[in-house]
């Protein structure tokens, strides 16, 4: 991608990778190897390598972990509380990787728009009844939301866990919607037709 490109991703110009701190240039590359390319997030975000670092180091200490989430269950939090916070770059971007981990391309779609009549479990419903509620209304959670949750068998750490991804990504949101980032292309595609080798 050249610069010129990379700089309509969002209201801010993106800069250029050979410009990078060292760090950041490594994790960007080691991104673009994994995934074919460069998510605009990173490009974006790089502009502020401080903000960069802090801002990844908490995604991954939340959405990498060990938990009582899958990997996939984390990702529908993030397209859910996304879709209400009406942030196009991570709906798409977060709903492609949803539809990979889930191994079901209607997923992303049916969770952002209602995962009330989405085909989920309803282990999974009464996650994200929770993790809405933190997107949205968070003043109103009490003690009838956790048990709701431990009906479900979920324990107070990982109410913990969707209540943390929940409020990370509603900030996430708000900066992606404040500097117009625009989804990847790749994005739209992915996860949508099975893997010859699925």
């Amino acid at each position: 991608m050249s610069n010129a490109q990379a700089n309509h991703i969002a209201r801010y110009p993106v800069p250029e990778l050979t410009d990078l701190p060292e760090d950041l240039r490594v994790r960007i590359l080691a991104v673009q190897d994994k995934s074919g390319f460069v998510p605009n997030v990173f490009l974006a975000l790089a502009r502020r390598p401080d903000e960069f670092r802090a801002f990844f180091a908490y995604h991954d200490a939340l959405m990498e972990k060990d938990s009582g989430l899958t990997k996939a269950e984390r990702e529908m939090i993030v397209v859910a509380t996304s879709g209400a916070n009406n942030c196009q770059y991570c709906v798409v971007a977060h709903g492609a990787i949803l539809r990979i981990r889930a191994k079901n391309p209607r997923v992303a779609d049916q969770v952002a728009i209602n995962h009330r009549k989405a085909e989920i479990t309803e282990r999974q419903r009464a996650m994200l009844d929770f993790a809405l509620k933190v997107a949205t209304d968070s003043a109103a959670i009490g003690e009838a939301d956790y048990a709701a949750l431990h009906a479900q068998g979920f324990s107070d750490e990982d109410a913990w866990d969707i209540a943390a991804i929940s409020a990370f990504f509603a900030m996430s949101n708000r900066i992606a919607n404040a500097l117009n980032l625009k989804p990847n292309d790749e994005f739209y595609l992915l996860g949508r037709v099975p893997k010859a080798n699925d």
